[in-house]
């Protein structure tokens, strides 16, 4: 099971906003262009969650992943129920479970059934566009992720946001946590139970993920602008961080 960070690691985004990750190149990526990606990116994300996956209802109702409320939701058919007008403002677990079971629908679907065409098409000339200022960081990176048998992410960010991130930036077939709350080491022993007898290695940019792993005794890798990023980070360097480990 490979445990992913998102955000500089899979996904660019904080780096191209502060001009840090052209920064890096001396002088030879344009600047001004970074941030208006990031900035193009930051648009988009906003306006897939609070459209289509209830933010502003539920962003101070954080939860760890999505199934976290199943034991709350009855079941009931939600075809002809509304959102809108179900008093959600009194916190109850079962109408955010209600929410939580529709967003999960909706994330297994994909973008292309909640988009039109000409916002398909905006969106991946986005894609497109970044990936080529980026030299291939999300083609070399989902390249990767394709060669693994099991993929889980787990990200600082709350979880609806980093859901829709994965949605626009092609990683909707990743299992998502959410360790806003709860720490990334209580993510990674959630992963272990529900992984049992299987080796692990968790790839990421930053120094709690780095802990946690060693917590786990788990090998970690570090992305970042060097040594190891996107493109260039291949399965050899990856079996071989596993093999020292394992």
């Amino acid at each position: 099971v490979y445990i992913w960070d998102m955000d500089e690691t899979l996904i660019l985004l904080k780096s191209l906003l502060n001009g840090s990750y052209a920064a890096s190149f001396n002088g030879v990526k344009n600047m001004g262009k970074g941030k208006e990606i990031g900035k193009s990116w930051e648009k988009h994300i906003l306006d897939v969650c609070d459209t289509f996956f209830f933010y502003e209802q539920i962003e101070n109702h954080n939860e760890p992943c999505l199934n976290a409320l199943r034991e709350y939701d009855d079941g009931r058919d939600l075809s002809d129920y509304d959102f809108s007008s179900d008093g959600f403002d009194d916190p109850n677990k079962r109408r955010l479970a209600y929410r939580h079971r529709v967003i999960a629908e909706k994330y297994s679907k994909g973008l292309h059934t909640l988009l039109d065409q000409e916002m398909m098409k905006i969106w991946n000339d986005l894609y497109k566009l970044t990936d080529a200022y980026t030299d291939k960081w999300f083609t070399s990176a989902r390249v990767l992720l394709e060669e693994q048998n099991v993929n889980v992410l787990v990200t600082s960010g709350s979880l609806v946001p980093s859901l829709v991130k994965c949605l626009l930036f092609r990683l909707d077939d990743l299992i998502v946590y959410s360790s806003w709350e709860v720490g990334k080491l209580q993510c990674f022993s959630w992963i272990k139970e529900r992984f049992p007898n299987v080796r692990f290695c968790v790839i990421g940019d930053g120094s709690e993920e780095c802990e946690a792993a060693e917590t786990m005794k788990w090998p970690f890798i570090r992305i970042d602008m060097r040594p190891h990023r996107f493109p260039g980070l291949t399965m050899k360097t990856v079996n071989h961080y596993m093999e020292v480990i394992y």
